[in-house]
């Protein structure tokens, strides 16, 4: 059978065997996404596999409690299913160019992204990560400074841009949430210019892992301390650009901080922070969270 092309209220999915939802949002089937289509809310190509529900159960989403939903209560949630959907990127796939319109604002719910920025002699800088809760696009703004790259497989829980605007005026738990996110992200850029601008490579690699440290507790709900365990989301390479260090450099910090039993290793992504307050003492950051 020829692949066809089925437009879902603006979104293109390409399959053999296509089942789509109806207007309402109500699911009339699965659509699997196995061929390359164009992403009109991106202006990029998508070439993955696209599984999607429409009836999937904001109570047991993960980031259900970190992300820009967080405060809503169940008729604002249904208000915000309404204009609700779901892509999913293969690492290294371009999720959003610098520039080009963005009809869209997203959530990550599961995996790992770059913000980046191309200098004028062609240098990629690594200027943020997304992690899961994190929030994608700007309202009241059709494009982006910066390109988001998909380090890992990413899930993102999606809305149309200008719906979503809409909501920020009528809801005020969403805006309120939507708010305290920004002010969060513009903490944590003036934490990492101090970390850019004054601290040591031994101190740059452990704010590093306490970030991630950070992230992991946030997303279970507890607070930082104690033993962490969590996966490296970036490459070295990707850690060193973040970091303004060479990659020799973050290779020999973390072999020192594994060396003094600061952090163990399990391969070459998976970490554990037996001490999470220690590694914070190192990184001399002990009242600074930062969050993304």
């Amino acid at each position: 059978m020829t692949p066809r092309s089925v437009e879902i209220e603006s979104k293109i999915c390409v399959d053999t065997n296509t089942n789509i939802a109806g207007a309402n949002g109500s699911l009339l089937g699965r659509c699997t996404q196995k061929r390359s289509a164009f992403d009109p809310d991106f202006g990029v190509a998508m070439t993955h596999a696209l599984p999607f529900d429409l009836e999937g159960h904001c109570a047991s989403c993960p980031i259900r409690h970190r992300a820009v939903c967080a405060q809503c209560d169940a008729e604002e949630l249904a208000r915000m299913n309404e204009i609700k959907f779901y892509k999913t990127y293969s690492a290294g796939q371009t999720i959003a160019l610098r520039g080009e319109t963005l009809d869209m604002v997203a959530s990550v719910v599961d995996g790992t992204a770059t913000l980046e920025r191309v200098t004028e002699d062609g240098r990629t800088q690594i200027v943020g990560i997304l992690l899961p809760s994190d929030f994608v696009g700007r309202p009241g703004r059709d494009s982006l400074s910066y390109d988001v790259t998909a380090v890992t497989d990413v899930k993102l829980c999606c809305f149309r841009r200008m719906p979503f605007e809409a909501l920020l005026e009528e809801v005020p738990h969403l805006r309120e949430r939507l708010l305290d996110m920004m002010l969060d992200e513009l903490d944590a850029a003036r934490d990492w210019m101090l970390l850019l601008g004054r601290k040591t490579a031994r101190e740059k690699i452990a704010s590093f892992l306490v970030l991630l440290a950070n992230r992991c507790d946030q997303l279970n709900g507890g607070k930082l301390r104690g033993t962490r365990h969590f996966d490296l989301p970036v490459s070295r390479e990707a850690i060193a650009n973040f970091t303004g260090l060479t990659i020799e450099t973050v290779s020999r910090q973390i072999s020192i901080l594994r060396r003094e039993q600061l952090i163990s290793l399990d391969g070459v992504r998976k970490v554990t922070v037996p001490d999470t307050t220690a590694l914070r003492r190192i990184a001399g950051d002990e009242d600074v969270q930062f969050v993304n």
